[in-house]
């Protein structure tokens, strides 16, 4: 059952109605849901749960129903979400640091309590009750759940600061409209007619050919989507490369976004805020990865800020659930039989919310197992935090004397 649907149809009605024409087109979904229908509809039009009982009754009895008075337009209590018109912001600026869950999923969940937010809100000036902020938590896509046991391989004791980190310092940067992005390698794909994951519409019992085993192709190989998400303004930029996943590839991929999407859309920016996993061509521990953004803020005269996530977190990244999910969705059921259909299909990639996405082929080579001297990183113009300084710090542009990065 599409739930949206409901909210759509009222939402598109509710300027034509009156208040009792409110309840009866709300009790007309209820009843054709049956059991739980009522709740259901309830939470998709706000209509109260009284108010669309009365009106199941009403149709049900027409002879019974008596023509009511009806008020005004904008006449009755006014509920606090209209009258207080920072709450709801309020409250998402409250989750948003500490939020847990699987980010793929429609379900995300707080581990903070709606007392607890309640108590929160009413310090910040907010005349609220614990039960509006279940209400307006369920509409956000929240639920409170009780606690369960998780086995991970790696958890540090401070990976909830670094999340709050990293999120107070996204905010700074857009504050001043800097630019932000989240970047990760996505899954290499084989190239070739091999099975992929899902179903598409053919005709019936025409299924797409492919083969049994998969073995790489080896004229064909690989291909290694390196992505750059926008965060600001929903947009990504997929690199395709054929070589190795290095930290040179993963600073291309980068300088390329700048080059034809991120320059134009931030003609003043003086810094870039980068989040990245915690491992991998982008990982802390990467010396070149470090000398190659040396190299970027040399050339663009920019100040790029590395925030890393935990390990152990990678799934966190919002490229992840914010990008590659809806790539994955976009070609799924598809033989990546080429580059070319992989940079089509991945262009194609659009959302509801606005996302776009351009993306090219990268044909450079990339050697692996560069070794970076002691001279080179002495070299880097790195400043780092005082929380995490090899999880949070700033490459700028070289130093004069650092004529090694100086073109």
């Amino acid at each position: 059952m599409d739930t949206e649907l409901i909210k759509r149809r009222f939402t598109a009605l509710a300027g034509f109605l009156d208040e009792r024409l409110r309840r009866l087109v709300a009790a007309t979904e209820a009843m054709a849901i049956g059991y739980g229908g009522i709740s259901i509809v309830s939470r998709e039009t706000g209509v109260s749960r009284r108010a669309i009982a009365l009106g199941c009754e009403e149709l049900k009895h027409p002879e019974k129903a008596t023509k009511k008075r009806i008020r005004k337009e904008g006449g009755g209590r006014k509920r606090t979400i209209d009258k207080d018109s920072t709450l709801r912001q309020d409250l998402e600026n409250l989750i948003e640091p500490v939020s847990r869950g699987d980010p793929e999923s429609p379900l995300r969940w707080t581990c903070k309590s709606v007392r607890k937010l309640s108590a929160e809100l009413k310090q910040m000036g907010h005349n609220i009750s614990h039960n509006l902020v279940a209400e307006l938590l369920h509409r956000m896509g929240y639920s409170l759940q009780s606690n369960q046991k998780t086995i991970e391989e790696t958890s540090h004791p401070d990976r909830g600061a670094q999340f709050e980190h990293i999120n107070n310092k996204v905010k700074g940067y857009q504050a001043i409209k800097q630019p932000v992005i989240s970047v990760d390698t996505k899954k290499k794909e084989l190239v070739g007619d091999f099975k992929n994951g899902g179903r598409e519409l053919r005709p019936k019992g025409n299924p797409e050919k492919v083969r049994v085993h998969d073995f790489e192709i080896p004229e064909l190989g690989k291909d290694s989507p390196y992505g750059v998400y926008d965060v600001t303004c929903n947009l990504g930029w997929v690199n395709v490369g054929i070589d190795h996943d290095t930290a040179a590839f993963a600073v291309e991929s980068i300088r390329r976004w700048w080059q034809l999407m991120g320059q134009g859309r931030y003609p003043e920016a003086k810094q870039l805020l980068i989040t990245a996993d915690s491992g991998g061509s982008n990982g802390y521990r990467t010396k070149l990865w470090k000398v190659e953004l040396q190299k970027l803020a040399t050339e663009t005269g920019l100040a790029i800020s590395v925030c890393h996530l935990p390990p152990g977190t990678s799934k966190w990244n919002k490229i992840e659930h914010r990008l590659f999910s809806f790539i994955s969705q976009n070609w799924r059921g598809k033989p990546l039989v080429s580059h070319e259909v992989i940079v089509n299909l991945i262009a194609a990639t659009t959302t509801r919310e606005g996302l776009r996405v351009q993306c090219q082929l990268d044909t450079k080579s990339y050697a692996a197992g560069i070794k970076v001297s002691d001279k080179e990183m002495a070299s880097v113009n790195i400043q780092r935090d005082l929380f995490h300084g090899e999880w949070n710090y700033t490459i700028s542009p070289a130093r004069p004397q650092d004529s090694m990065f100086i073109s």
